[in-house]
């Protein structure tokens, strides 16, 4: 049974009822919840590398992302706004016990509205059944992404030394991660 609920709840993230009450009463519902989460499809590659090439000096390429979509480990997902419009996307590895976001990326428009939360939450719930642990690596140049995951449970447990490519040559990256199973 919660395997059957988990499968149509990756299909399409949607809550018809919040959609409902921001038309009746606009003020009863933030606007972080009317975004919806679906997975991602090759008609949506040129919105989101737009958003990729918007927000990064070295954006993933069209092939990186289509490697996503052949790889079976690897599951993707598109943000959208009421009005069905790409506001970000989010990528994520699960194997062997083990989740691993790959990227999450928003709009510049819709920063600091909470797509990225809202992304970030659904990434870990996608991840609780199937993995015990969830990492994700983040550039120390990135302070909103680094708060978001501290505030949402993640922990720093290192750091890879020259990982990103920078203008300067190279970029550390701090790694966090985040227990999904409850500790007895």
């Amino acid at each position: 049974m919660w395997k059957l609920l988990h499968k149509l709840k990756d299909a399409v993230i949607y809550d018809a009822d919040r959609e409902f009450y921001a038309k009746v009463f606009p003020d009863s519902v933030a606007p972080r919840d009317l975004l919806r989460l679906r997975k991602m499809d090759h008609a949506d590659l040129p919105r989101v590398l737009t958003i990729e090439n918007e927000n990064y000096e070295f954006p993933w390429s069209e092939g990186i992302f289509k490697d996503c979509f052949r790889a079976i480990n690897y599951t993707n997902w598109v943000c959208e706004a009421p009005d069905e419009s790409i506001v970000g996307y989010c990528i994520i590895s699960v194997m062997a016990g083990e989740a691993h976001i790959m990227n999450i990326s928003v709009s510049p428009r819709f920063q600091r509205q909470g797509a990225g939360r809202k992304m970030l939450e659904h990434l870990i719930e996608y991840a609780r059944p199937r993995a015990e642990k969830i990492f994700l690596e983040v550039r120390p140049s990135n302070p909103g992404a680094i708060d978001l995951y501290r505030k949402t449970g993640f922990r720093e447990i290192g750091v890879r030394k020259n990982y990103y490519p920078a203008k300067q040559g190279r970029e550390d990256a701090i790694m966090f991660e985040l227990d999904l199973v409850p500790r007895l």
